[in-house]
């Protein structure tokens, strides 16, 4: 029988969210119902909010998130009833020309749950990334649930989900950080500080953090940079060549989603580096950059969906160094807070205040 539920839902563009009752179906074929624990506050989810990713309202918020699975539907051998999970928005196909290219990690066709959940009026929800889990319960494709090791803090290990992995991915697999290289990081927010500890697992050798803010200079250290670059006081192109004897960084990964820091990132790689681009930009946004520059510089541009992962293969190594004290997820936990106060979170991160605000169910 479905189930009545507590979730965070948008109405519409800009105005603020409310907490709702949703209706939440049995799972059908290929689907799963998760009880959620914990679920992080996530730029995607103002995103929603404010129409920045598409005009299907209303929404049902929150996508960073770790449960236990209470039931599946017909044919679902993983997961199982009881395991502890956390949810990804990269459900792979397995049928598409990309994963039958054995890249999976980029599929094109990933899976959501078929089922819609509902307002209590019969009005179908769009679930945030196909998830929807700021809620007491949530619907979602198998292959969304991650089984991850049942001793892990949910409010850490949730934030797997989004913004902590795109970080982490962004310096181990798209940016392919290695042993002995020089990294920087534009923008040392919550993505850009995953990146930090992505380049410090990698074993980068200097790893410099780049902000406008002092606030968020001081956790890029605290994750393990070994240089900051305060860009509101000083031109970070120049003061990153100062820093590696003139030649710049070999991989620069801009956390931002903004132009002219994208530009900035370009110009402060060393001949033949590497720019990853892995902050979310607006439709609005362009990069006008002399031909001669992209050509002569050499090197490579690499866009980070998702920090290009695959979670069933990254999210239970994640997990297990974050269990072994290799990966500090608890340091993104900036508070904890009911479902009712999210709208205040969004502001709290707009201001940067927070890392992350995560909901505790």
């Amino acid at each position: 029988m479905p189930y009545q539920v507590r979730g965070v839902v948008a109405r519409g563009k800009g105005a603020p969210v409310t907490v709702e009752t949703v209706t939440v179906p049995d799972p059908g074929p290929g689907e799963a119902l998760v009880a959620v624990e914990a679920c992080g506050v996530c730029h995607t989810d103002l995103h929603y909010r404010e129409g920045g990713i598409n005009d299907d309202f209303p929404f049902l918020l929150g996508h960073e998130a770790a449960g236990i699975v209470e039931a599946v539907g017909p044919g679902v051998a993983v997961p199982a009833p009881g395991d502890f999970v956390v949810l990804n928005w990269r459900a792979v196909c397995g049928q598409c020309r990309s994963c039958r290219r054995g890249r999976p990690q980029y599929c094109f066709a990933t899976h959501n749950a078929s089922q819609k959940m509902t307002l209590g009026d019969g009005t179908a929800l769009s679930p945030a990334l196909g998830i929807g889990a700021f809620a007491e319960k949530t619907l979602v494709a198998a292959g969304q649930c991650t089984k991850v090791d049942p001793g892990a803090r949910p409010e850490a290990v949730g934030l797997l989900g989004c913004g902590v992995m795109a970080g982490l991915g962004s310096a181990l697999f798209t940016g392919e950080v290695g042993p002995g290289d020089v990294v920087a990081v534009f923008g040392c927010g919550g993505v850009g500080c995953a990146a930090i500890a992505g380049a410090v697992l990698a074993g980068a050798r200097r790893i410099i953090g780049v902000d406008l803010d002092p606030r968020k200079l001081a956790l890029a250290t605290e994750f393990g940079a070994t240089d900051t670059v305060l860009a509101s006081e000083t031109d970070p192109v120049e003061a990153i060549r100062g820093l590696t004897d003139g030649n710049g960084a070999d991989v620069c990964i801009e956390a931002v989603g903004n132009a002219k820091v994208m530009e900035q990132a370009f110009y402060a790689r060393d001949l033949a580096g590497t720019l990853v681009q892995v902050g979310v930009p607006t439709p609005a946004m362009r990069i006008d950059l002399p031909m001669i520059d992209f050509f002569g510089r050499g090197g490579s541009l690499r866009p980070s969906w998702y920090g290009d992962c695959l979670p069933s293969r990254d999210f239970p190594v994640l997990v297990d160094l974050y269990r072994r004290g290799r990966l500090d997820l608890d340091r993104f936990v900036s508070e904890t807070i009911a479902l009712d106060q999210v709208e205040g979170a969004f502001g709290r991160m707009e201001r940067g205040e927070v890392l992350r605000s995560v909901v505790v169910l």
